[in-house]
């Protein structure tokens, strides 16, 4: 069934209950336009506004304001989509377009002899009030986060960027879900080509359903098999309108409070909101630090299991006399110590997460400390062990994107394995593949080493050090032909 040519308002109401299964919150309201013509109101009351149908909707006929001489005639439509405020108003003629809104949150008005029904926009679903962001906390910086409401996100990046330029594409993915997808860019900034690949993969997308930015993230991005991301995740709206500001794309998904934004470097995975609400030489030391923090991370557990298992003679005599002291007795090797502890506190800190938050921190401190001390007294590994446990544990901690902090967990694993079998020439091996796999990553045709490889100079200003705002008078390379000043 597609059209509605002069259907009797009661029976299209029954046929869109009897589509909907008859669903407990659809709610069929009879209202009058005479004494003897009536019409039908439908809407899903946990998906829409009553208050606002009734005050904007509704009033219109209880008040009168549609008049005798129009009740019937060819006029009724067109004057009721003037005549109804503050509510968008639209017509349609097919019974798929009713049902989809209806599920959408919308109004149906039904009414007799007319060939088209009254689609008006009072969706209200229910959502999350703008909070502080959980994961990426400042001390200086706002403390408004991205919510799950698209529309709500909208509202909070347009209030920081006010220009015509500020361009919105919406996409609809999920053949079951129907997930709205919002692809946002500065038309001034952005270059073409990066938006025309974002809009030719979203639209290859697939699937009966997208729940979160996850699901999108996987469709778009460039490589599946690369532990790093590719895409960054934030949500924050001033670090969205940021990216923004600097000719990134970014993906707003309806039901996550996550924005995905592209493209990306992989020094961009070692900033924070908070290098950009403090001075300039605060701001290196910190991202100094995240760096060190990562080699850290990735280096000391295998270092540590190289030289103690192939190349003792680099440590001097007294610190190897009291680790060996240490070892007397500790049934396993280095390399099997380590993978035991990273391990354990991999499963700890996953226990810390997935329990309540009250308890979680709990179990995971407390944990940590009384399975190490117990195993140091019982023999299992030793104390220098569980300094360089401690050490990597948390350096991981550090990471301020949470995807690249699981992908520096990987990589220290991998290196433990090429330490404890081959020794520092293993993990010299290890290092130059990494590099290797970086310089072939893209994302979105941007190389993942830029600007170091290719070699952009003058976008050093915000990668190694991140220089005062007055010398940063260029946009980054790629937007270098659009505009001068940042």
């Amino acid at each position: 069934m597609s059209a509605l040519f002069d259907i009797n308002p009661k029976v299209l109401a029954d046929k869109l209950a009897e589509q909907l299964y008859y669903p407990s919150d659809l709610v069929n309201q009879t209202f009058a336009l005479s004494n003897d013509i009536h019409g039908n109101c439908l809407f899903i009351e946990t998906m829409a506004d009553k208050e606002q149908i009734d005050n904007y909707i509704l009033r219109v006929f209880r008040e009168g304001l549609i008049t005798a001489d129009l009740q019937g005639s060819e006029d009724l439509i067109p004057t009721l989509i003037h005549r109804i405020p503050l509510v968008p108003v639209s017509a349609v003629s097919d019974f798929d377009s009713c049902v989809r809104g209806l599920l959408d949150g919308q109004c149906i008005l039904l009414l007799p002899h007319a060939n088209q029904a009254l689609l008006l926009d009072a969706a209200n679903p229910a959502h999350r009030d703008i909070t502080e962001p959980q994961t990426e906390t400042t001390v200086r910086g706002p403390r408004e986060g991205l919510t799950e409401d698209i529309k709500l996100n909208l509202s909070l990046l347009r209030k920081r960027i006010k220009t015509p330029g500020f361009r919105m594409e919406q996409y609809e993915l999920g053949t079951t879900t129907q997930t709205k997808i919002i692809i946002a860019y500065l038309q001034e900034l952005a270059p073409a080509d990066v938006v025309n690949d974002f809009r030719s993969r979203l639209q290859s997308i697939h699937t009966d359903g997208v729940i979160g930015s996850s699901y999108v993230e996987e469709w778009i991005q460039d490589s599946m098999v690369s532990p790093f991301p590719t895409l960054l995740e934030s949500e924050r709206p001033d670090v969205v309108a940021s990216h923004l500001l600097e000719g990134r794309v970014v993906v707003l998904v309806d039901g996550t409070p996550f924005a995905l934004i592209g493209p990306i470097t992989f020094f961009q995975l070692f900033t924070a909101p908070e290098d950009y609400y403090q001075r300039a030489d605060i701001a290196t030391m910190l991202r100094w630090l995240r760096m060190l923090a990562f080699l850290l991370a990735i280096l000391v557990p295998s270092v540590f299991i190289a030289v103690m298992s192939y190349h003792q003679e680099l440590l001097p005599n007294p610190l190897l006399i009291n680790i060996a002291a240490q070892r007397e007795g500790v049934p396993f090797p280095a390399y099997i110590e380590a993978i035991l502890m990273l391990t354990t506190f991999e499963v700890l800190r996953e226990a810390g997460l997935r329990m309540p938050r009250v308890a979680g921190q709990a179990i995971s401190i407390v944990g940590a400390l009384v399975l190490g001390e117990a195993a140091v007294q019982a023999g299992l590994v030793t104390a220098a062990m569980v300094i360089v446990v401690a050490v990597t544990a948390i350096s991981n901690f550090v990471s301020p994107s949470y995807s690249f902090g699981i992908a520096q967990r990987l990589l220290q694993f991998a290196y433990m394995a090429l330490g404890g079998f081959m020794g520092l020439f293993g993990i010299m091996c290890g290092v130059l593949f990494t590099i290797v796999h970086l310089a072939s990553l893209k994302s979105f045709s941007v190389p993942y080493l830029a600007p170091i490889a290719p070699t952009f100079i003058s976008d050093w200003k915000d990668i190694l050090v991140r220089v005062p705002r007055p010398l940063m008078k260029t946009y980054p390379r790629m937007n270098r032909s659009k505009r001068n000043r940042r």
